[in-house]
């Protein structure tokens, strides 16, 4: 009997858990969208370089609680799963949605069995397949975010299923099964705010389920009590002491909630939920007519919508609204219900009670009964209440299907629901596919709500399509021509359009819906942290206007003013002022910035760059290592980090393993290739700075710095006639390239003997540079290969007239004199041939010709708070510490220059005794 009872039960589970795979399934090709972004891709507590500890430091979405833009959403066992993925599969959207479908099929296991309390096993199978296919879960299913939903429902029914075993025989208290609830009760709460109300639920349980009372039968037992006439029985006695164990739980887990919030409720405008700032009556009956709304969503989930803010929904303002007679329909019919479970004893009436329980005491913290919410309406909320739907479902199922007449109808009633809704359910998932996707269906069913048009127009923008997004964000405009965010869209749309006018415009019209400024004034209820992102984003369009630095400075004032805490402010504040010139109010701007975020690598980083603005590499390189520290891969900090250690010689090993680390995070990014072999040709590795330079030039065409360098490179090492095609492909992007032209014809002069090509090479500078002291005296030294002795004269003495200090070019326009002297006194003497290698040894060495990259790369300040209302702002410019010529030589390196120098000597003078005659 027991194997056969097992094999049924196995039988169920496996029903259930193929229902839910058959109805999810396609969640699985779905990405993140909507709050997923936020909660998943923007949400650095997800990375492991993150402690631990700021899981039960911040907020859901990442934001430290004591910050007054957190959600105060405190739900950090949720996160945790959240990070579990992460280190399985990073950002692989199929593991966060499996994992989804997988807690989901747990609970429809579970709710089978608290269904089994109430009802019987027919019935529960059915109630459990109810709510596996009811569409309005797929948000709480296929949304990602949706796992609070699912996890505290897990911990809640657990919790509840534990409570129900602490009545002993003659009903005594059995404690463990209540220490198991409270702890369970607690963990629902860590995974969502609900999970605290299954104690309400246990405690009706105990009252009405457990102990058999009804309402009559107490409210004669408690007058009997005031009258004398009688006392508590010991039974009731065992009851109070349990609830009131359940009720201080619940107190003690309620006192730390307000405690981790720092007793802050969040901000939310009236573009969240507009009734929550309306005057009476409209509050009371919108809040009251959204509860039929919600009624109605279970009963008929055809028309979802993944965001019911702003105009979805208008406020009911007047009691003649007809919308009123669905808010008295809705009450009427649930005011019946609970005078059935309360004042009739049965089973019939049990079920219905705790069926009662299950939808509105879970539903309570969104119903803005005690505090506002951010939304007006949320499919994902009902998840938990659809339970006790389900149950009522079944159970009037079951009535129905008692009566033989109405039995077959019955049965086919259920299976025409159970295929609607699985059908249902099916597409509604499709629409999770893409953000562009989700708010197109969302705006199938609402077009008043201005937030989908702005989503709609964010998913666009997102596939850089800036026309078609600027659509949707007037459109935006239209339907609410309030809506700061909008206007902000609609700006920075126009920017991305190289609209600049336009522009600030729409910027302008967004600043004059904020309220005006009033000092010491705090705006924390009446602003939402995204809306000052006007001043940001206005701020840095009219930066870009040299003579406007001032008044972008003062936007940036105008937002710390409202919002002392605004740390975005602080960190654009701190590059404009770079910008400016004012290195040291920059550094207290960030070092501002990081009273308020310490665990922000980018902060260091800028830091850093502030510090090399002070010429203090010292400092500059303790940042980037604090930048490090905080993440590992911050590629701005590796890189320029570095070149700084390039630059000063310090720890060059360490300077390799970076520039290692940043190409193996930017594998297309030639800079990094190119400094490598920068390191290269420094420690004289010189066949791995041919690789890497080579690799540098294969990543991007024409790469300036690290052609030449490369072609310097054949030089040093006596493979001039490889840097010839190397120098012909670099002056054909750069033909005005000095040391190139150079070095080529030196090339030509000593190794091909090609003196009229460099000649062309020498003309050619100094069309570009007449002064160019190089090109003229190589030039001189044509003529006089040219055996033009008079022109190479001339030559000597203009080049002598620009470097005047240069004792060579003395010493070879007196060697040339001499020659002509001696061609005076002997018209057949000969002329011995003579090399530039020779005459024009002093030229600046090869080392000296050393060319860096002057490719400068811009990049984007990484935000922590990232929105779609908020463009993001330039970071400052990297630090390019290898533009200028390389200064610092190694002791190694000079002694070799120093070698050529004094062979370029004795060759000098041999040259002087050939042409003294000697």
């Amino acid at each position: 009997l027991l194997s056969g009872k097992k094999s049924f039960i196995l039988k169920e589970i496996a029903l259930i858990i193929g229902v839910v795979a058959a109805c999810y399934w396609n969640s699985l090709f779905c990405g993140f969208v909507f709050d997923d972004v936020s909660a998943i891709l923007d949400n650095k507590d997800l990375h492991p370089s993150t402690p631990l500890k700021n899981l039960f430091q911040n907020d859901f979405w990442g934001t430290p609680m004591s910050e007054e833009r957190s959600h105060k959403s405190y739900r950090p066992l949720t996160v945790l799963t959240f990070r579990l993925n992460y280190l399985f599969s990073e950002l692989n959207a199929v593991s966060y949605h499996l994992l989804n479908v997988v807690f989901h099929a747990v609970v429809c296991i579970i709710f089978l069995k608290v269904c089994k309390l109430f009802l019987d096993s027919k019935s529960s199978v059915i109630a459990s397949l109810l709510f596996a296919v009811h569409p309005i879960h797929t948000e709480a299913v296929t949304g990602v975010v949706g796992r609070a939903e699912l996890l505290s429902s897990i911990f809640f029914l657990a919790a509840f299923l534990s409570y129900t075993k602490s009545k002993g025989p003659d009903n005594t208290i059995v404690w463990t099964p209540i220490a198991v609830t409270v702890f369970l009760v607690a963990v629902a709460t860590l995974c969502k705010e609900q999970g605290i109300t299954v104690v309400g639920i246990c405690c009706v349980y105990e009252v009405f389920i457990a102990q058999g009372y009804t309402l009559p039968v107490l409210l004669d037992m408690a007058i009997q009590i005031l009258r004398g006439k009688g006392s508590i029985p010991y039974c009731m006695l065992q009851t109070l002491l349990k609830l009131i164990v359940l009720m201080f739980s619940t107190l003690l887990l309620v006192v730390v909630r307000v405690q981790v919030i720092q007793s802050q409720l969040p901000v939310f405008t009236r573009f969240d939920n507009p009734a929550a700032v309306s005057p009476s009556p409209a509050r009371q009956l919108t809040f009251n007519y959204l509860l039929s709304v919600n009624a109605w969503l279970l009963l008929n989930p055809s028309e979802l919508c993944c965001d019911w803010t702003m105009g979805t929904i208008p406020l009911v303002e007047s009691l003649l609204d007809i919308r009123n007679i669905a808010t008295i329909t809705f009450f009427c019919f649930l005011g019946s219900l609970i005078v059935f479970s309360l004042r009739y004893p049965g089973d019939s009436s049990k079920t219905v009670l705790m069926a009662l329980c299950l939808i509105v005491l879970p539903f309570i913290p969104a119903s803005n009964l005690f505090f506002p919410v951010g939304f007006v309406v949320a499919e994902r909320v009902l998840y938990v209440p659809s339970m006790g739907f389900c149950i009522l479902v079944a159970h009037g199922w079951k009535r129905l299907s008692n009566k033989s007449v109405l039995r077959k109808l019955s049965w086919v009633c259920l299976s025409v629901v159970l295929f609607t809704h699985a059908l249902k359910t099916l597409h509604r998932n499709w629409d999770w596919e893409s953000e562009y996707t989700l708010f197109m269906s969302a705006l199938k069913v609402n077009k008043n709500n201005a937030k989908l048009w702005n989503n709609v127009g964010h998913a666009l923008e997102n596939e850089k399509n800036f026309e078609r997004a600027l659509r949707f964000f007037i459109q935006a405009t239209q339907v609410q021509p309030d809506d700061i965010g909008a206007h902000m869209n609609v700006g920075r749309t126009y920017k991305n359009l190289n609209k600049t006018k336009e522009a600030e415009e729409s910027y302008m019209i967004a600043k004059s819906l904020m309220p005006q400024i009033i000092p010491g004034k705090k705006y924390a209820a009446r602003v939402a942290p995204n809306h000052l992102n006007v001043y940001i984003n206005l701020a840095n369009l009219i930066r870009a206007n040299e003579s406007r630095l001032e008044e972008a400075d003062q936007l940036y004032r105008q937002a710390i003013s409202m919002r002392p805490d605004f740390k975005q402010a602080y960190i654009s504040r701190g590059e404009l002022l770079l910008k400016m010139n004012k290195p040291l109010k920059a550094k207290e701007a960030y070092l501002r910035a990081l009273e308020l975020d310490r665990t922000n690598a980018d902060l260091w980083y800028n830091l850093a760059i502030v510090y090399i603005e002070l010429k203090d590499p010292t400092e500059a390189l303790k940042n980037f290592n604090q930048a490090l520290e905080l993440n590992a891969k911050h590629k701005l900090a590796l890189f320029n980090s570095a070149l700084l250690m390039q630059e000063s010689g310090m720890v060059r090993p360490e300077a390799k393993k970076r520039l290692l680390s940043y190409v193996k995070e930017e594998p297309q990014d030639a800079n990094g290739y190119f400094n490598l072999g920068m390191l290269a040709m420094d420690d004289k590795r010189d066949a791995e700075a041919e690789s890497w330079m080579k690799k540098a030039i294969g990543l991007q065409v024409g790469f300036r710095s690290a052609l030449f360098n490369l072609a310097l490179l054949y030089s040093q090492t006596s493979k001039e006639l490889m840097a010839l095609p190397v120098l012909e492909e670099l002056l054909r992007y750069y033909p005005d390239h000095t040391k190139g032209l150079i070095l080529k014809g030196d090339i030509l002069m000593n190794q091909k003997k090609d003196i009229s090509g460099a000649k062309k090479c020498f003309e050619k500078i100094l069309e570009m540079d007449p002064n160019n002291v190089q090109g003229k005296h190589n030039l001189c030294v044509v003529y006089f290969e040219e055996r033009d002795l008079i022109k190479a004269e001339k030559c000597l003495v203009e080049t002598l007239a620009l470097a005047p200090h240069e004792e060579y070019i003395q010493r070879h326009l007196n060697i040339v004199r001499s020659k002509i002297s001696l061609l005076s006194a002997a018209e057949h003497s000969a002329f011995p041939p003579v090399g530039t290698a020779a005459v024009g040894k002093k030229k600046i060495p090869f080392e000296n010709l050393k060319e860096v990259k002057h490719e400068q790369k811009t990049t984007q300040t990484l935000n922590s708070n990232t929105n779609k209302e908020q463009s993001n702002s330039k970071k400052r410019t990297e630090k390019n510490y290898t533009d200028k010529e390389t200064k610092k030589k190694s002791t190694k390196e000079i002694k070799d220059i120093e070698k050529k120098r004094v062979a370029a000597l004795k060759r000098l003078e041999e040259i002087e005794r050939i042409l003294n005659g000697e």
